[in-house]
């Protein structure tokens, strides 16, 4: 029995049909020719096209010690529900996420223990330097942020990261064009050439962080990086003494989906920065697998400002370990529009004198 090949056309989708004049495919919807030996090789291609296998080990952090978690303490903020972690010796204290008084709950138990931790670089007067230069110069600010006693609030948490490491293996298709334009006498040209451009290779990826705390936002985590992993040592419970850390609440096997997201975005705009030399580039399609796909724990050091204002929550973060900092601020309404009645005033003022010399 006869095999009936069907083509589709790379340009528009449509189906093709050989054409005895010019001894070409050609397309009856948009008029491309194409040769049938490119034809045959792109079909080829596409069957040599995977699909997506992103796959974990999340065997990350490890059983606490014995007697080593002893010394350290929970608590649990009535208000937001957030729950950290501190050392015998912290004192009665705040929620750094909506800063109402937390609750101690007891010794600490149903969490793994970190395989690493970044320790804190930068002290509390950094922080708060950084945090009075992100706010200068910002003079519709609500009073409440330019209050230094609110600035003494900033404190340093460690919070929990899942670190991806593997080998990411891909495939990716691009729909590309090429335009050329002309003219004479009579008419002006314009061809397009369509290509079908492949991609294939594998990218290492070391320490892919993605944050185990749903208070944290994963926006504000990503806008703080990057951390400097050379840093990093073998988690004691020592580099808690001082500080806080936040008690992870999205474990190993819940962060997968994030840290592919983070993977397959990093791997095509890599690939896609190979592709040069065209009018217009398409992506069509994109396999990735993965290899020796393992997870890891860490404490990564980072300020924290969190207040409510208006009945919306701002949280400002620093690096503790760069000093990068971030944070949205909020506008007094108020202070706005005498600023703007302001200006105005001073722009028809100026209106008002220009229009007076114009008209001697």
């Amino acid at each position: 029995m006869a095999e009936l090949l069907e083509y589709k056309c790379p340009a528009c989708g449509g189906a093709i049909n050989f054409d005895s004049r010019t001894q070409k495919m050609k397309c009856p919807y948009c008029d491309t020719e194409f040769d049938l030996e490119t034809l045959k090789a792109l079909d080829e291609g596409l069957k040599e096209e995977f699909t997506d296998e992103m796959v974990w080990e999340t065997q990350a952090g490890s059983e606490w010690q014995e007697g080593e978690a002893e010394h350290i303490n929970t608590y649990v903020c009535k208000s937001c529900g957030g729950e950290i972690v501190g050392d015998e010796n912290t004192a009665a204290t705040k929620c750094p996420f909506c800063d109402n008084p937390v609750v101690m709950m007891g010794k600490l138990s149903g969490v793994l223990r970190p395989d690493y931790v970044i320790p804190f670089k930068l002290d509390k007067k950094a922080a708060i330097e950084g945090l009075k230069k992100h706010l200068k110069g910002k003079t519709l600010l609500p009073k409440i942020f330019k209050d230094e006693n609110r600035i003494e609030e900033i404190k340093g948490i460690y919070v929990p990261f899942w670190l991806f490491n593997a080998d990411a293996d891909a495939n990716i298709r691009y729909k590309a064009t090429r335009v050329r334009s002309w003219s004479d006498s009579n008419y002006n040209y314009t061809e397009t050439s369509y290509y079908s451009v492949w991609r294939a290779g594998s990218v290492g990826y070391e320490r892919v962080p993605v944050d185990g705390s749903t208070k944290m936002p994963d926006d504000m985590m990503e806008s703080i990086e990057p951390f400097n992993f050379g840093d990093a040592v073998d988690f004691q419970t020592a580099y808690l003494a001082g500080y806080l850390a936040d008690k992870y609440d999205v474990n190993a096997d819940e962060s997968i989906d994030r840290a592919n997201e983070r993977i397959r975005r990093s791997t095509e705009q890599i690939f896609a920065s190979t592709v040069k030399g065209y009018t217009s580039v398409i992506p069509e399609s994109t396999s990735i697998r993965l290899r020796n796909g393992k997870a890891k724990y860490a404490l990564y050091p980072v300020w924290l400002l969190n207040t409510v204002w208006n009945g919306k929550r701002y949280t400002f973060a620093m690096n503790g370990q760069t000093g990068k900092f971030v944070g949205d601020l909020p506008l007094d309404k108020a202070a706005y529009w005498r600023w703007f009645g302001g200006l105005t005033a001073a722009c028809g003022i100026i209106t008002f004198l220009i229009t007076f010399l114009l008209g001697l």
